[in-house]
């Protein structure tokens, strides 16, 4: 389906994908490249009697309305705005979210400035420094030689962006990971030093072996989150939820702490 969502500044059409027979709204927010490369549908198979689930492509992704500008500092800030109001557009008090990567990152803001509409938060492969020393290659590598990510990666990424968009849309993520690194901003963190003011319930979820995670980064969310539940996949990788081998036990965990929430009035 698709949603018109106002915002100050821009309007653009957003493509929201619906499945699930459930009553709760839970949203699911994806990473920086988008839905496909780390497609949701292995966990819509545990999730989709008890929820209905909403898949909103950002702007600039998918087959919502594209953007050429760069990605601006806050990114992660905006994209919760635009997610409010695909809520609002949609009329949902409050919903489940369940962010992945920079989705997770999207989540963390709606939690922080909405958290009465939001009765949970799942925080699957979060990300927490801004300098993310140990992806400074990779990040490069997104925003000079995007083909450089593989055949398969490129293929994917076509398919979903569209073949004369996807290199555009990973050289504006590179380089909004570079230009997060280099800011002079006032805290090392993506959230103003504010996750520690979250009230809302929260799963961390992560993999064990995340290549995109920074030593001590995890140790740091714990610190802010000490209320928070945490869950660590063995051997899960950025996406435990479309991995194959861990994503049955991801969206297990994702029940479980899901099942200890009040239900809804």
């Amino acid at each position: 389906m698709w949603i018109d969502v106002e915002l100050p500044g821009r309007s653009h059409p957003i493509c929201c994908r619906e499945r699930g027979r459930g009553k709760v709204p839970l949203l699911h927010l994806h990473g920086g490249w988008g839905h496909d490369i780390y497609p949701f549908e292995r966990p819509l198979s545990l999730l989709e009697e008890r929820f209905r689930v909403l898949i909103p492509d950002r702007t600039g992704y998918g087959r919502s309305g594209r953007s050429d500008e760069d990605f601006p500092l806050d990114f992660h800030r905006q994209a919760a705005a635009e997610t409010l109001g695909v809520m609002s557009a949609l009329d949902l008090d409050s919903a489940v979210l369940w962010g992945h990567s920079d989705g997770a990152c999207a989540a963390v803001w709606m939690g922080l400035a909405a958290p009465a509409r939001c009765r949970a938060l799942v925080l699957e492969a979060l990300h927490f420094d801004r300098a993310k020393p140990r992806s400074r290659e990779f990040f490069a590598k997104m925003e000079s030689a995007p083909q450089e990510l593989g055949a398969r990666v490129g293929a994917v990424l076509a398919a979903e962006h569209g073949e004369d968009y996807w290199e555009n849309l990973m050289r504006r993520g590179g380089r909004v990971w570079r230009a997060l690194r280099e800011a002079p901003l006032p805290h090392p963190d993506l959230f103003a030093g504010r996750l520690a003011e979250l009230t809302v319930p929260v799963l961390v979820l992560h993999g064990t072996e995340d290549p995109r995670t920074e030593p001590g980064e995890l140790a740091a969310v714990q610190a802010a989150l000490p209320h928070a539940e945490v869950v660590m996949i063995a051997g899960g990788g950025h996406c435990p939820h479309s991995e194959t081998g861990v994503w049955r036990q991801a969206t297990t965990a994702v029940l479980d702490f899901l099942q200890q929430l009040p239900p809804p009035e």
